[in-house]
């Protein structure tokens, strides 16, 4: 089954207090990635200058939703951390094992 990937690098400044702060809230975080429409793995990875989130769905509307729903969240709930946005790469996958 080929499905959509899509990764989302937060590196810089504000991007470990952006972590801190998802690890925090990681419940909320699941309730609002949760109900995206076809919603195949999601994970939240912590890296020495930040983190990393990927998210895989059935096909490409659901990583545009997970994008969406994640932007919409830092907005409204991270704004004044001031971290910048993430650096975007998205695609089909080619290799899947679980």
């Amino acid at each position: 089954m080929i499905v959509h990937a899509v990764v989302r690098n937060y590196s810089g400044p504000g991007a470990k207090e952006l972590f801190d702060l998802l690890e925090e809230r990681k419940a909320e975080v699941e309730s609002i990635i949760r109900p995206v429409k076809g919603l195949v793995t999601y994970s939240m990875i912590r890296t020495d200058d930040g983190g990393v989130t990927v998210t895989v769905c059935q096909d490409k509307s659901g990583t545009d939703e997970s994008i969406r729903v994640a932007r919409e969240w830092i907005q409204e709930n991270a704004s004044d951390i001031g971290s910048s946005p993430p650096a975007v790469s998205e695609g089909p996958t080619m290799v899947q094992i679980s």
